[in-house]
């Protein structure tokens, strides 16, 4: 199940809020913990159990913090949780190495990847790291640790979220009539993302496949990336929105990375949750920046080929994970390059980003090089042509509202109206309004069979 269906949306979300406005503290989580295994066997029921069997053992070790030796649980716990995340995700590219390297035969597994494996892995692994360093006390009720493991609008794709920042409200918060409106409101935003934007963007990187020209290999770019940002931007809108519904506030995770003025902003605005995990987890454990310039450098390149790695199993998003962490290591060692103008800033960043969605999106690194050579005149392409002409009627509209969305144009705007005396009064008529034209919209467009799979969920 998705949320840009309409199964989701008429069917199972008000039974759901239902069962959260019905239910009050441990019951409250026994209720959350259900529906959320619901959801999740939709689309997986077997792999429900793999699921469960993450939970059972995450919430086991923390417990076991407190009678055996705490690192040694945490070591038990990320043996248990990396080995069925390398399982599932890297098998195939595990025996692939192999067979370079050796020259052998073996053959590909090709095993299923489980929905949502690489987020819910990576929260039971914060759980038992927390219990250890002391930030939180094990949890003692199952059901209460189960329904933040499983919860169903950051199950899938994220954000990916602590422990420590949901139990309370796991426990008291209440679906309220406010809570459900602001909700409503930013699952609305999301979903417009998703159905009217998103999706009309990956039919243009589908069109505009060919690359017969130079401007189309810009335009395919430019909008495979802002796609990207939308799809994965609104699925966070939905999960944020869907949980304040069910009175938990989830973190954001994004906040216009397309204005930043350093690569390095631009990813403490995208995907904010995953940046900070390894940064808690994994670079700081290393050493972070508290060490010389040599393991600083170091700390960085394994952080980001592990982020990499993270996105998919495969040398590309390897190669896609250290091309930041150049960036990132010019950018700490290099002043010269925080110095820039703000409109030379923000331009290095967004051709920075730009280039890199596009080796995200290749099939290999050659065809990465290839689109490249292509997009900077090296591939003998005409500059334009009827192919071009033609992709940009169709989809230049949506090209450019996305790229001003990708801005934070709206909330300036929004910012300059509250000024106004009937800005509350406005308000209050509206968002509801605003809500239920995008509702409408993005049914409309869902009716007629427009809907693509979000592009997280292979992560």
């Amino acid at each position: 199940m998705v949320f840009a269906g309409i199964p989701f949306l008429f069917f199972f979300l008000p039974l759901a809020l239902l069962a959260g406005l019905l239910a009050r503290g441990k019951a409250r989580c026994a209720a959350l913990f259900a529906v959320s295994l619901v959801f999740y066997a939709f689309g997986e029921p077997l792999y429900v159990f793999l699921m469960l069997f993450v939970a059972v053992t995450a919430w086991a070790f923390g417990l076991l913090t407190k009678r055996f030796r705490p690192r040694l649980m945490l070591v038990l716990n990320c043996c248990v949780s990396v080995g069925l995340l390398l399982y599932f995700k890297y098998t195939d590219f595990l025996i692939s190495a192999v067979n370079s390297v050796s020259g052998a035969q073996l053959p590909l597994l090709r095993i299923a990847l489980p929905i949502g494996i690489s987020f819910y892995t990576f929260q039971s692994i914060s759980y038992v790291a927390d219990v250890v360093k002391g930030r939180i006390p094990p949890e003692r009720n199952f059901l209460v640790f189960a329904a933040y493991l499983t919860f169903f609008p950051q199950l899938i794709a994220g954000p990916i979220v602590r422990f420590e920042d949901v139990r309370a409200q796991m426990l008291s918060g209440r679906v309220t009539w406010k809570g459900a409106s602001d909700g409503a409101l930013r699952f609305a935003v999301g979903l417009g993302k998703k159905v009217l934007i998103a999706n009309l963007l990956a039919e243009l990187a589908k069109d505009g496949a060919a690359g017969s020209s130079v401007l189309m290999l810009w335009m395919t770019a430019v909008g495979s990336a802002l796609m990207i940002y939308f799809d994965f931007s609104g699925y966070s809108d939905m999960a944020i929105g869907l949980g304040r519904m069910f009175g938990v506030g989830l973190p954001e995770n994004f906040r216009h990375p397309f204005a930043s003025t350093s690569v390095g902003e631009f990813w403490r605005r995208w995907h904010i949750t995953l940046g900070s995990w390894f940064r808690d987890y994994i670079y700081i454990p290393l050493g972070g920046s508290r060490c010389s310039p040599a393991k600083q450098i170091r700390n960085l390149c394994v952080v980001w080929a592990l982020t990499g790695l993270w996105h998919g199993a495969d040398w590309v998003f390897v190669l896609w994970g250290l091309y930041f962490a150049v960036f990132l290591v010019l950018e700490r060692f290099v002043p010269r390059l925080a110095k820039l103008p703000k409109p030379l800033a923000h331009l290095y960043v967004v051709l920075a980003t730009l280039v890199s969605f596009v080796l995200f999106n290749a099939e290999s690194a050659g065809a990465f090089f290839a689109q490249l050579a292509g997009m900077f005149g090296f591939a003998g392409l005409p500059l334009w042509d009827a192919g071009t002409a033609w992709l940009l009627t169709q989809y230049g509209v949506v090209l450019a509202l996305a790229a001003v969305g990708a801005f934070p144009v709206v909330p300036w705007v929004l910012d300059k109206a509250r000024a106004w005396r009937c800005a509350g009064t406005l308000s209050a008529a509206l968002r509801p309004a605003a809500t239920l034209f995008l509702l409408l919209a993005c049914t409309a467009f869902l009716a007629a069979g427009s809907f693509s799979p979000f592009l997280y969920f292979r992560f």
